[in-house]
């Protein structure tokens, strides 16, 4: 557990009936980006509210940067940022005051310039003085994104965060999660686009039907990938080819 950001063992939650995480494994290390595959509503944002604090788990533990999430969820709110999948931003607020807002409740020195900062990683510097009501999906996005990386988090939860940007944007958006895995930061990365996740990831896991029914790296996944057929041209799998072979296996059983 020395190395683990998150240890998860036998996560389970059901809605109602429905049994959305049968049980759950997985283990993130510090410093690591990590992306959690799976289809629509394959239970990825379930995990990421577990994880978060969000939600509370009908079984099994959740370890995150050493706080338990069931019993110590204010040790693990403290160390961690989420951006979900819809933005959280104050339509009210105009850009730069987002961002000042959250400077000041993480207690930062110097909010302005935090924020200032920001907006010019992001692109946002001309729009800074409007309101984000006023704000393209994509501009709220990355006002999102950034608000989350104030205070330096040790760990991070992006869930499907280049939902809705164009591929300029997403690029950018890349960019900014590497630099925050090579500073140390722990990435926990859910996403549907396949690129995403090669690009990015150290490791990958794909949830299907409530377990991990794959976990390594992109070359562990390769191997479960059936031999490709010696043809003029011996063609290596795509994320995507993985993805749906090993969904597939599944689903013949």
């Amino acid at each position: 557990m020395g190395n683990a950001a998150i240890s998860v063992k036998g996560l389970k939650k059901s809605y109602k009936d429905k049994e959305v995480l049968k049980s759950v494994e997985l283990e993130v290390e510090k410093g690591s980006i990590f992306a959690l595959l799976g289809s629509n509503g394959a239970g990825k944002t379930t995990i990421v509210r577990i994880l978060s604090t969000l939600l509370k788990q009908d079984g099994g533990t959740a370890i995150v940067n050493g706080f338990d999430v069931a019993s110590k969820p204010e040790g693990v709110r403290q160390s961690i940022s989420l951006t979900g999948q819809f933005a959280a931003v104050d339509e009210i607020l105009t850009g730069r005051e987002n961002l000042i807002m959250i400077a000041k409740l993480r207690h930062l020195a110097n909010p302005r310039q935090v924020a200032d900062d920001l907006l010019k990683r992001f692109g946002l510097t001309d729009a800074a003085d409007r309101r984000a009501s006023t704000y393209s999906g994509g501009m709220r996005r990355r006002l999102d994104i950034a608000m989350s990386l104030i205070g330096k988090p040790q760990l991070i939860f992006l869930d499907e965060p280049t939902t809705g940007l164009d591929p300029e944007v997403r690029i950018e958006a890349w960019k900014v999660v590497k630099e925050l895995a090579d500073g140390g930061t722990t990435v926990f990365l859910t996403t549907q686009y396949l690129d995403e996740a090669e690009q990015l990831a150290d490791r990958i896991a794909i949830l299907h039907e409530g377990i991990i029914i794959a976990n390594g790296t992109l070359d562990d996944l390769k191997k479960l990938f059936p031999p490709a057929k010696v043809e003029y041209v011996e063609k290596q799998p795509s994320l995507e080819d993985i993805f749906l072979a090993i969904i597939g296996k599944k689903e013949d059983k």
